[in-house]
């Protein structure tokens, strides 16, 4: 398929060929885009969680992970980008074609799932940073819930109608989605800024925690050592729940840093820009200053802002007596939930009263339990945005910290519930077969906008979260390494390339870094996988068994040549 782009980007392209790195890199800043909406759905709640968590539990030792973890990510979506670049083909037809149908469709499935169920997170989030951060008169009730729901639903389809409106529209869209990646950069570097300046900041630990060790998969950070030899005969369960949080954490960092549902959408918006061969040089350029920067630049802040706030420390969690305080009861009682001398709590009850005596008796016997280990739980309690903007309080004032932080998680949640929605169209064209219809885009947006808009309602569901979330990442983490190692074969795929295949050394060099990535990403889903139990078995079924079928229909599609 040959791309049409207009003389003025034509006249640029041809300019950024004699150009020098710099002069090279403001030509190609004027033409990004693609990337941009990559770092829009990156930024997402499910970052927030996550770096805040890090911050909590390793304080400034993991400064590394997130970024390493995006980079092998970028480097399998510009394996992506260069194939669809270089055909001018959409990869759902690609791959049912030159690989396999049933790695295509499941593709494609999974995508729609992560799109809807993920979308539904976005919105709670989003409506909680209006309803406590940024407007808290409007309260939690029911109609300032529905009126927020509407207003996002709204919006996205109203942003994505105009992506579907022409050239135009395609930029205004670009434009609306860099200016909400912008907010939450910006966000959170005015919070670390703030931190700086008032002394709580060490930059020589946040710089040395910028290097990646080994040891974090084995060892709990040294400021738990004093606070777990207090613990005495439970310092081995403590120590143990330090690690394999850590270890977690980085696992899953590595094996999710790009959603199933981000390896769809970016080959999408290239094809959506008539991009092609001549774009290969931009659409990397692209990914590195639209997703990798912004990323990296706000989980950073992220946790670094937890770190200082929260790390090894108990004050935002107990009061003076050693009680938790009311709003941080649920996360203080749930960092005891495996602790074996607690009371464990059933699934489910068979009344509210039963439930009511239950966690009585559950919470009674972590207030029984020594104060070094309570102290120990509170050190290691989640936190969430609005804990995290109250520490800013004695510096900012508490309408400044609330705000800020506010403006910056709803750029987080609005961005991704567009993005999410603009992605569900991409899927809907291509399971009806309908690549050109706007109307079948538009309602795959509106599903999933409708979707998000229940997850407001639902998500706070501990029961319907688990029962929407966790087929959904089963799903989406299994298909993950398989989504990968489809863009290996694709890139060594003659029949599909042609003369565009890398050869020689270039081969090489992609074939290192495409190895590289798929094999951490299928390490980490698996590991991921193999805690879920039942479902999780299922899903590493189904990473087998799409592995199986891609190999076999790959050779007989194909014949691989150097």
């Amino acid at each position: 398929m040959k791309t049409q782009i207009s003389p003025e980007e034509d006249a640029l392209l041809t300019a950024a060929e004699s150009k020098g790195p710099l002069g090279k890199a403001a030509i190609y800043a004027k033409l990004s885009g693609p990337g941009w909406l990559q770092g829009a759905i990156t930024l997402g709640g499910g970052s927030l969680a996550g770096a805040l968590y890090v911050g909590i539990i390793s304080g400034y030792h993991l400064m590394w992970l997130q970024p390493l973890a995006m980079l092998l990510g970028v480097i399998m979506l510009s394996a992506i980008g260069y194939v669809t670049l270089s055909t001018g083909e959409r990869p759902f037809a690609s791959i049912n074609k030159f690989i396999s149908p049933a790695l295509g469709w499941a593709w494609v499935i999974a995508t729609l799932m992560a799109n809807i169920v993920w979308a539904m997170p976005q919105f709670s989030l989003g409506i909680g940073a209006i309803q406590q951060n940024i407007i808290p008169a409007l309260g939690p009730g029911i109609p300032s819930t529905i009126g927020i729901g509407l207003f996002f639903l709204i919006l996205g389809l109203a942003i994505n109608y105009f992506y579907e409106s022409g050239s135009k529209g395609v930029k205004l869209f670009e434009i609306t989605l860099q200016i909400m990646v912008a907010l939450i950069v910006i966000a959170f570097v005015l919070v670390v800024g703030v931190l700086t300046f008032s002394g709580s900041l060490s930059w020589s630990e946040v710089f040395a925690g910028a290097i990646p060790r080994v040891a974090d998969l084995y060892n709990p950070a040294k400021e738990f050592l004093a606070p777990l030899a207090a613990t005495g005969d439970m310092a081995g369960f403590w120590r143990d729940t330090i690690v394999n949080s850590q270890r977690d954490i980085i696992i899953t960092a590595f094996g999710t840093a790009v959603g199933i549902n981000m390896t769809f959408l970016l080959p999408y918006t290239m094809l959506r820009r008539n991009w092609g061969k001549r774009h290969r040089g931009l659409a990397i350029f692209d990914l590195s200053i639209g997703l990798i920067v912004p990323f990296v630049l706000a989980t950073s802040c992220i946790v670094i802002a937890a770190a200082a706030s929260f790390y090894t420390k108990t004050a935002d969690i107990l009061d003076e007596s050693g009680k938790p305080f009311p709003a941080a009861a649920g996360s203080f009682y749930g960092a005891f939930a495996k602790h074996p001398d607690v009371t464990p709590l059933a699934k489910k009850f068979p009344s509210k009263e039963a439930k009511n005596e239950a966690v009585a008796a559950h919470r009674a016997s972590i207030d029984a339990l020594p104060e070094p280990e309570r102290k120990l739980g509170a050190m290691l309690a989640q936190r969430n945005n609005v804990q995290l903007a109250n520490t800013l309080n004695p510096l900012t004032g508490p309408t400044i910290a609330q705000k800020v932080f506010g403006l910056g998680v709803l750029g987080m949640a609005v961005s991704t519930i567009i993005v999410l929605m603009l992605m569900n169209g991409f899927a809907f064209r291509e399971i009806f077969g309908r690549p050109d219809c706007k109307t079948v885009h538009l309602l795959g947006c509106a599903v999933s906008g409708l979707g998000g808009f229940a997850g407001a309602f639902l998500w706070g569901n501990p029961d319907a979260r688990a029962a929407l979330a966790v087929p959904t990442s089963v799903i989406g983490g299994s298909m993950i390494p398989i989504a990968y190692f489809t863009f290996f074969l694709m890139m060594n795929s003659k029949t599909l390339l042609g003369d565009s295949m890398p050869t020689g050394g270039r081969r090489l060099w992609w074939n290192s870094l495409m190895a590289t990535s798929t094999i951490i990403a299928t390490s980490g889903s698996i590991w991921v996988l193999s805690n879920k139990g039942t479902p999780g078995k299922i899903g590493i079924a189904i990473l087998v068994t799409l592995f199986v079928v891609g190999v076999v229909n790959f050779f007989r599609k194909n014949s691989v040549r150097a």
